[in-house]
């Protein structure tokens, strides 16, 4: 497949994604559907130390227990290289009974859990599902209005991702939003804006070949699409290895999510991400993202998400526009405009 097409499917796909909560992975080479895909084996979910009140102290207890981490070099860091796609993962099983991300969209196919949001979030979560089961979706979403998907969203983000680990930081690139995560290795939250952000502060260190991280500070969100609301007060511990799948590549991490606001308790999944070396040799690359200018997503009277097309007025090509069209090189797409005349 050329580049340009590859490219164009993922553009198709991350359409797709926005306007329908049951689309959320990219086909693999093997040619699995997207719903063999929600059932690709998954590691278990790992069994704390011990209860932690906090992420501070699940932090410090991993931190102190692998006696400051290991000191690595530029020659010794964990190499996590080429593209990634997100896997299958548990987070839906912690909110709904027998929940998987197979039937986590689908009406009517699972029951909210009991007791494990605080009472305003799991109104509001059940209030989430009752839309989703008369509905088939949840009618409005963050994404289609250009905003931030939150931490936790930010792990199953369908999209490719890519990972640079050095020394002193650790980036985690996602395509969706421009997203990416710098972990500080050996350092301490800082925070001189005093304001929470989207994907907060994350500070980490190593234990051999798996990264321990730390985020907090972060704005409120949701988990997923069709999942519960996160509190101001979220935090979230993860651990990151790189484990093999017979001949595949895959990134392990096990995350415990921390919100006095929203849980009852600590909740722990785990996640999958997967090597995609077909993306690479299709020529895919990490893009720029910028939405607000070309975004053709409205909500209506109903509270529904809703799209301009070709021909509305209000349509905005995604390709972009100029302030200054009489003037010839000002078009933004010089290749596209060249193979149209």
């Amino acid at each position: 497949m050329p580049p340009q097409q590859a490219f164009a499917g993922l553009v198709v796909a991350a359409a797709l994604a926005a306007a329908s909560p049951t689309l959320h992975a990219q086909n693999r080479e093997s040619g699995a559907t997207v719903e063999e895909q929600f059932t690709l084996p998954v590691p278990a979910v790992e069994p704390l130390p011990r209860a932690f009140k906090t992420a501070e102290e699940h932090y410090n207890f991993l931190l102190e227990r692998a006696h400051g981490g290991t000191k690595h070099t530029m020659q010794t860091i964990p190499v996590w290289d080429g593209l990634w796609g997100s896997g299958n993962n548990t987070m839906p099983s912690i909110f709904l009974e027998g929940g998987t991300l197979a039937n986590a969209w689908r009406p009517g196919a699972t029951k909210v859990k009991e007791g494990v949001l605080t009472p305003p979030y799991e109104k509001a979560f059940r209030e989430r599902r009752a839309e989703i089961d008369k509905y088939g979706e949840q009618r409005y979403d963050r994404l289609t209005n250009c905003e931030y998907p939150g931490v936790p969203r930010w792990l199953w983000e369908p999209y490719i991702k890519e990972f640079v680990n050095m020394p002193n930081q650790s980036w985690l690139m996602n395509d969706m939003m421009n997203e990416t995560r710098r972990v500080y290795i050996g350092k301490e939250h800082v925070n001189i804006e005093a304001k929470h952000s989207p994907l907060g502060d994350s500070i980490g260190f190593w234990v051999a070949d798996k990264l321990v991280i730390w985020t907090k500070w972060v704005n409120p969100a949701d988990y997923v699409r069709g999942m519960p609301l996160t509190s101001n007060q979220f935090e979230m511990v993860e651990t990151w290895q790189e484990r093999r799948n017979g001949d595949k590549r895959e990134l392990v991490t096990q995350v415990t999510f921390y919100d006095p606001i929203g849980l009852v308790k600590p909740q722990s999944a785990v996640y999958v991400h997967e090597s995609r070396p077909d993306l690479e040799e299709a020529g895919v690359r990490i893009r720029m993202w910028e939405c607000t200018t070309s975004s053709n997503s409205y909500k209506d009277a109903d509270g529904n998400t809703q799209f301009y097309l070709p021909g509305d007025p209000q349509y905005k090509d995604p390709r972009g526009f100029t302030d200054f069209p009489a003037i010839p090189g000002q078009s933004l797409n010089p290749i596209f405009d060249a193979e149209q005349q």
